[in-house]
């Protein structure tokens, strides 16, 4: 189901009423063409009832038309003629036309301007056709991208589409599908299946204790799940035996199963690829493991396992255990935000505080709840003031199709055939803001993870529902959120290319840009370029200075991130400041060792 256009975009959709309401019943039909008109005495044409109804008919709210006008006619060569005859057509109507512009095929461009209604619109048109003349005249619609999937299961995943309590998905799909963007999924790792097989690339095994990895070994670059079922007891007393969830697969799925391949479902970042990293097995995982699977999937270093050559945007990981984050999970995963990756956590399936709970107590996170298909918070989720965002995880406790449906396997102990199946679980909700992620990361590259966090919070939209405890900012809206990161890419850019030394573990430097002639504030998405040599920029504390002396972090320092230079963009929330002034880009190395310097920075706003 694609949703409502927004109010400026409807105001310039133009669709033929029949057409449209085939369309929407998977039917066709034909639309009557006017008939021949007559001309009066007084030398204007007069509409016959049937062209005025065939205007109507497919006459909407538009801001041009195209007019093709028949062979001999001056008007089909000459631009003053096609121009003459606007203004004629205009006066009949009762309106303002203008000719805009003569298009490859020779017809016309005529502009009708932007207050025209259906009625307004449909009375243009009939003059123009009723002109034996004209040819053809027919607005110039707006086309889109076609949003709705072909997969065959589509209708069973209600969490994109549908309008109360799904993410409202479909919408952003004509601005991104996640493409260009690597997805880690750390979890039970992957079992082939063939409607995500296409955007799978390499992964790791990290589980590094055999009796919890289940495949005979230990750490390899084959993240292949074999299977996590256990027996009663086995992993604790009183526990009951568990078949294999084949949970990583169920979570790829989500994020990232192949769209219009008529078959199965459609991924939220259906363009996006995923890397599977191993971490959990027979009773789950350690916590060692997890943290070189985040340390490795953002691009640092893991002795032992070779250099990742898919570093991750963004990091799924539904998984947790009771108890507070720890120092050294904290640590990993502030690393990884500091390389520029995204980490996305559950907030935990007990019905308790977060805060209990880890990684989704952690600093530097997106904490992510889950809600059912009410719109209300899941009966089991947890909540909490640490909770940043909710999400669709499911509610089975009504009906099993209230569920998260995604790709699965058929095997209860080893892999079987593939199949799909409904899940419920802030596991199942964290992947819908993976998914989202990878959509505003594919749609603005430049965007910082504190960035994400915050644009997914402020284009959140109220819960549907009910929530007690704590659910953040609400339901994610994706469609709004990735239109948000998107509209931000573009504006007038100044730059400095005033080359400036960064001292050895000095004093900061400040670099200074002039901006004149804009009016009002800075953009809510300011787009900050910055070009900097170093040969350890993990020393670099980068700030951005606003006219008014306000500072807006870009950059921490990090003695995990080893690699040479800065090149990349930040996106600052700066619509509290004046656009124009001196803006500065403040710049200090806090270690020793090692030198840099400033070539280049730029704003767009």
């Amino acid at each position: 189901m694609r949703p409502a256009p927004s109010r400026d975009v409807r105001r310039k959709l133009i669709s033929v009423a029949a057409v449209s309401a085939a369309l929407l019943a998977g039917t066709t039909t034909t639309v009557a063409a006017a008939q021949p008109s007559t001309a009066t005495s007084t030398g204007k044409v007069a509409v016959t009832p049937a062209a005025q109804a065939a205007a109507q008919a497919v006459a909407a709210p538009a801001e041009r038309l195209i007019v093709g006008y028949k062979s001999g006619a001056a008007e089909a060569t000459s631009n003053s003629a096609a121009s003459a005859d606007a203004e004629t057509k205009g006066k009949e109507a009762g309106e303002n036309l203008d000719f805009a512009r003569r298009l490859g095929t020779g017809a016309a461009l005529v502009d009708l301007g932007d207050s025209l209604g259906t009625k307004d619109v449909a009375d243009v048109i009939a003059q123009y056709r009723a002109d034996p003349q004209v040819a053809y005249a027919v607005p110039d619609r707006l086309n889109t991208p076609q949003a709705d999937p072909n997969d065959t299961e589509y209708t069973k995943q209600w969490d994109l589409y549908e309008a109360k309590a799904g993410m409202n998905v479909p919408g952003a799909w004509s601005t991104s599908t996640g493409s260009g963007v690597t997805v880690a999924v750390i979890d039970t790792g992957y079992v082939a299946h063939s409607d995500v097989a296409a955007n799978i690339v390499a992964g790791y095994d990290f589980i590094s204790d055999t009796a919890v990895s289940v495949d005979g070994d230990g750490r390899d670059s084959n993240p292949a799940d074999p299977g996590d079922h256990y027996a009663a007891n086995e992993c604790g007393s009183g526990i009951p035996a568990s078949d294999s969830s084949w949970h990583g697969t169920h979570v790829a799925g989500t994020i990232a199963a192949v769209a219009n391949n008529s078959k199965g479902i459609a991924g939220i970042a259906y363009g996006a690829k995923i890397s599977p990293l191993r971490v959990l097995g027979k009773c789950g995982g350690y916590d060692s493991d997890i943290i070189d699977a985040i340390t490795w999937a953002s691009g640092g270093t893991v002795s032992g396992v070779p250099a990742n050559a898919n570093v991750a945007k963004v990091i799924n990981m539904s998984l947790g255990g009771s108890g507070a984050c720890t120092s050294a999970t904290q640590s990993a995963i502030t690393a990884a935000v500091n390389r520029g990756t995204t980490v996305v956590v559950a907030a935990g399936n007990d019905n308790d505080n977060a805060a209990g709970y880890s990684p989704a107590s952690c600093n530097d996170v997106i904490t992510v709840a889950a809600t059912g298909r009410s719109g209300s918070r899941a009966s089991y989720s947890n909540y909490g003031s640490i909770v940043d965002i909710s999400a669709p995880g499911g509610d089975m406790s009504t009906a099993t199709a209230n569920g998260i449906y995604s790709t699965l396997n058929s095997g209860t102990k080893t892999p079987s055939s593939e199949s799909y199946a409904y899940y419920q679980g802030t596991s199942m909700a964290t992947p819908h803001i993976v998914g989202l992620v990878a959509l505003m990361k594919s749609a603005n590259p430049s965007l910082t993870p504190a960035q994400i966090e915050t644009a997914i919070k402020n284009n959140a939209r109220a819960l549907p529902g009910t929530c007690s405890g704590g659910c953040g900012a609400g339901l994610a809206d994706a469609t709004k959120t990735v239109q948000a990161v998107s509209a931000a890419t573009t504006g007038t850019t100044f730059s400095s290319t005033t080359a400036l030394s960064i001292p050895d573990n000095g004093a900061a430097v400040e670099s200074s840009i002039a901006v004149s002639g804009r009016t009002g504030n800075a953009p809510s998405a300011l787009q900050v370029g910055v070009d900097i040599t170093h040969t350890y920029r993990g020393d670099l504390v980068i700030d951005l200075v606003a006219p008014d002396g306000s500072t807006y972090r870009l950059k921490s320092s990090s003695t995990s991130d080893s690699a040479d230079d800065v090149n990349a963009t930040y996106t600052v929330d700066a619509s509290g400041e004046t656009a124009n002034g001196t803006w500065k880009l403040r710049v200090q190395d806090v270690a020793a060792s090692d030198t840099g310097k400033l070539n280049s920075w730029k704003l767009t706003l």
